[in-house]
């Protein structure tokens, strides 16, 4: 509760410093092939359960991520412009086990073969102001992403073996985005931060491009992204890094 009122301060502050010029839409995907490590657990309260490396345990490696997003910008004081980002970040993997684990309140022995799905999609509500725009752009606000998704485990011997955790939680964040266009030349770099420290809990996720937009707005990058989560919600714990190239298309109007 208390890093949700420095949040909301933060929010109303911004507004007394700027807004845009004029009425913007961008709209653009890209996709994104990270590599995954860390663990993921489940406790259910009456079993201790097992740190699972999803590589080692799961067998994850990495797979190719579909984001879409659009953002509204306007000219009206105080009202802050938004942004909306979806990302499909699903998989699933094979392995076999070469341990005994439990997850939830099933248990899998060493030596059996398991299928996971670990789904962590989800959509991003972003406020957000001008701080700058020229040459440089800044902006900042707050992001709300909403995680849809689940983590599931099942045995492939016996179909009945299987647990599953939804995920179904929202979590605040702190939005920075900074773009720098050389002059002249429709290139740029840009970067964006989303990150969050509460309450034990930690989640960061920076990307950085270098791009070329023409002067119709049609424009394409390609840069790097990061994605730390360090996260207890409810009996679902995790501590995750996905990182890995993305290319992105875009139109701004």
């Amino acid at each position: 509760m208390y890093s949700k009122r420095i949040l909301t301060a933060l929010l109303i502050s911004l507004s007394s410093f700027a807004q845009a010029d004029s009425v913007g839409i961008e709209v653009g995907a890209y996709q994104w092939t990270p590599d995954y490590k860390g663990t993921v657990s489940v406790d259910d309260g009456t079993t201790t359960a097992n740190d699972l490396d999803i590589n080692d345990d799961l067998g994850f490696t990495d797979n190719k991520h579909n984001i879409v997003w659009a953002s509204f910008e306007h000219p009206v004081p105080f009202l802050p412009n938004f942004k909306l980002v979806s990302s499909q970040l699903d998989t699933s993997a094979s392995s076999t086990l070469n341990r005994n684990i439990t997850f939830g309140n099933e248990s899998f022995s060493a030596s059996e073969a398991i299928t996971t799905q670990f789904d962590m999609s989800n959509v991003e509500y972003t406020l957000y102001y001008e701080l700058l725009d020229n040459w440089i752009n800044l902006d900042a606000g707050l992001t709300f992403r909403q995680y849809d998704g689940e983590v599931a485990v099942q045995s492939n011997t016996n179909t009945t073996v299987n647990e599953k955790e939804v995920l179904d939680f929202t979590i605040p964040l702190v939005y920075l985005k900074g773009r720098v266009d050389l002059p002249l030349t429709g290139f740029f770099v840009d970067g964006v931060i989303n990150i969050i420290d509460y309450d034990g809990n930690s989640l960061s996720d920076t990307a950085f491009a270098v791009g070329y937009e023409s002067e119709i707005g049609l424009g394409g990058k390609a840069g790097y992204r990061t994605f730390n989560m360090d996260v207890e919600e409810s009996d679902f714990t995790s501590d995750l890094k996905f990182k890995g190239a993305y290319v992105s298309v875009f139109f701004h109007f």
